[in-house]
């Protein structure tokens, strides 16, 4: 069915009358006449007829194109069948540290050896795809933490800016506490029935102003649950000159504060060594968390506006063409 959003607009309808009743006409200008004793030698009288007969074309084409904008005005929409939309009362905010740290290439994906955050986000975004009905919501941090996107149905696009993040965007140190703080102070005026925040990271805080167990405290307190992720390898061969050694990339990997913060805010921490490891975390996250089915019906509607404003466009051009070439006497 057809729909006007404006529908009051169409009140608009009468205006020009109301400016011509308002702003008198100015009197024309009397032509002289001629007395001749016959009109057989005026053979272009009937073409005179036409030509007056064609001054009421542009007033038609004038009142078409007013109709037509009026109409536009309105905000004409078309709307759709109902279509069942899963909500789950849920807030879900995704926490990926872009610190310096995750350049390390410890990781594989689809057979290539990749960096920590390359593996990070394609697992993520399979994961955020298959969260229909929650609320969505990016942050991304390092030495500062930033809201990327805020809480949103529209998965595609959190997705879309998960995979257009790259290292060193926040800067090259880790603020976890920061992260966490800014997940509370976007989430705590939510009225949802379940606030989660999913925090990734490969190393330890080395920055910002609010200390990661201080912040779990404040999450416990406004109902936060936090899942901690550490990523990164525990060995990792590295060739020199002087030949080949094996290195632990994840020493700076702070545990025992993840798991302090999963534990106090009643989530739970994850260790991932590899890719396959964070989809298996990803996948427990969804039955942990998982999507529920509770329906509210929405109509989708689509603008037609531009079609009538289209076709006013169309025949003002005409007006105008139509006065050009009568100045030139075409």
């Amino acid at each position: 069915m057809i729909h006007f959003e404006w529908l009051w607009a169409a009140a608009l309808l009468p205006l020009p009358w109301v400016v011509r009743w308002v702003f008198p006409n100015v009197e024309p200008i009397q032509d002289s006449a001629l007395l001749v004793p016959s009109i057989e030698d005026f053979s272009c009288a009937s073409v005179i007829s036409v030509r007056r007969s064609m001054v009421y074309i542009p007033l038609i084409l004038a009142i078409l194109a007013w109709l037509l904008v009026v109409l536009a005005l309105t905000r004409p929409q078309w709307l759709g069948d109902p279509v069942a939309l899963p909500t789950t009362g849920r807030d879900l905010m995704l926490a990926v540290d872009l610190s310096g740290s995750m350049e390390a290439q410890d990781f594989q994906l689809r057979g290539a050896v990749v960096d920590r955050l390359t593996a990070a986000k394609a697992v993520a975004a399979d994961f955020i795809v298959r969260r229909t009905g929650d609320r969505l919501g990016l942050i991304l941090f390092g030495q500062k933490a930033y809201i990327q996107t805020p809480l949103t149905y529209d998965r595609e696009t959190v997705r879309t800016l998960l995979m257009e993040s790259a290292i060193g965007l926040a800067g090259r140190e880790t603020a976890i506490g920061d992260a966490i703080g800014l997940a509370i102070k976007r989430l705590k005026k939510q009225s949802s029935s379940s606030r989660v925040l999913i925090l990734l990271t490969d190393g330890a805080n080395t920055a910002g102003e609010v200390k990661p167990r201080k912040a779990a405290e404040l999450a416990a307190e406004q109902g936060l649950k936090i899942y901690t992720i550490g990523i990164g390898a525990d060995e990792m061969v590295l060739s020199s000159l002087f030949g080949s050694r094996i290195v632990n990339p994840s020493a700076d990997l702070d545990e025992e504060t993840l798991m302090a913060i999963a534990d106090r805010t009643g989530g739970r921490y994850f260790r991932a060594h590899n890719t396959q490891e964070l989809e298996e975390i990803y996948s427990l996250l969804d039955t942990l968390e998982p999507v529920e089915h509770d329906v509210q019906m929405f109509r989708p509607r689509s603008a037609l506006f531009y079609w009538p404003l289209g076709m006013a466009l169309c025949l003002a051009s005409v007006l105008v063409m139509g006065r050009v070439l009568g100045k030139y006497g075409v």
